[in-house]
Order: structure tokens, then sequence, then C-alpha cells
């Protein structure tokens, strides 16, 4: 492999959750490729993308990955969730339901990741305003009371899907860097300490994957 295929300082795992619809697969594409499909199926399994940005002076490596909304594809929760520092959960403004399943998502994110995840809630499809069923106060009410950040994206046209994606990432960094700054001034092994070793292991692959926070 070539060396800027290597020339990053972290990687870092995030994953994108929610019902099938509410466009998880086109926000990816949109900020890893900048790319929309109008007729993007659903996603069937697995699938994930990178983008490297840089974060304050470090290089991040984000790992994002995309997965099926529909209940016959959970079995693979546990593997998809393992080693993510952070998480999207999406929902469509104009679709009630995909917003009042918000909660059962998050439990599952909550059952099956480290509870120091790193969680957006994204009201996705702002360009369908018109049709807007979900209010932005009150999602982002929800999103303050559960400790989530929050944000309202349209794939379609862009809006905030950069902003989306890098605040997520600049959060998990500040955590990081956080984590770190705890453990050098400590030679003891904290409880909080001993998270950062708990999900490096999950990536064969490459031992940089994934920061755990």
């Amino acid at each position: 492999m070539g060396s800027t295929e290597e020339d990053y300082n972290f990687v870092f795992k995030v994953v994108l959750i929610g019902e099938s619809g509410v466009g998880k697969t086109n926000l990816l594409s949109r900020f890893t490729r900048n790319e929309f499909n109008h007729d993007s199926r659903t996603t069937i399994g697995v699938e994930f993308s990178t983008r490297t940005i840089l974060v304050g002076d470090a290089v991040v490596k984000a790992q994002i990955w995309d997965t099926a909304g529909l209940e016959r594809y959970r079995a693979i929760t546990s593997a998809y969730y393992r080693g993510a520092v952070g998480a999207l959960v999406v929902f469509d403004i104009t679709k009630h339901q995909t917003y009042n399943v918000v909660d059962r998502w998050l439990k599952e994110l909550y059952d099956h990741a480290e509870a120091s995840i790193v969680v957006m809630l994204v009201g996705n499809k702002t360009d369908l305003a018109q049709a807007r069923e979900v209010p932005m106060e009150e999602a982002k009410m929800f999103a303050d009371n559960n400790g989530l950040l929050f944000v309202e994206t349209s794939a379609l046209d862009s809006t905030n899907v950069e902003q989306a994606f890098e605040t997520i990432l600049k959060e998990i960094f500040h955590k990081v860097q956080k984590q770190k700054q705890r453990s050098s001034q400590s030679n003891t092994v904290s409880l909080a300490s001993e998270s950062l070793e708990s999900t490096a292991p999950a990536q064969t692959e490459k031992r940089p994957c994934c920061v755990a926070i």
C-alpha cells in the first residue's frame, strides 16, 4: 500500500443506525464520496466507507459503517457495534414513526456498544420540510434530555452532512485526548482507562482501528 494510505493518527469507527429508508446510505455516500443516489436500494448486510479529515493537528480516518434497518438483518448487531466509538441515530423528519423508534435503537446501541460511545441524533430529509412530521424543537429536546448531539440534515442537497460527521468525529477526538491526559497523569489503571483497551482487539486487520474511549 502507498504511504498515503497509512498517513493517519487515529481510526474512528462510527455506525449508522435507524429504520430502513431514513437515508443512512445516502448520508454515508454524501460524506465519503459526495454522491447521492435517488434509486438507492435497501442495504443488505453491512457496508462501510472511509474518509480522512483533519481534527486539530491530527489526521483522523473515519470508518463509517452502514447496515439495513430492517428487522430481518438485526442478527448482525453485536459484530456491527463492536469497536464503534461513535453512532449516528438517523430518523426521517417526514415520518414520525421513524422518530418514535429512536428509543429502541438507542437501547440496542447501548446494549452492544461501549457506554462511552458518542451518539448523535440526526433528523434527515430537511429538503422535504413541507412534509415535516417531527418538529425540530421536539427532537432537539429529546437529544438534550438524553445527552445526545443533534443536527438536521439533507443528504439530497448536502445540508449539514459535513457538519454532522465532523462534529461527532471532533467530539470523539476530544474524548480520546482527555482519556490520554488522564492516563498519563496516573500510573494506576482506572475503570475509565480500561475501556480504552477493551475494544481494541475487535479489528483483526489493522491495530490502529479502532480507538475506544
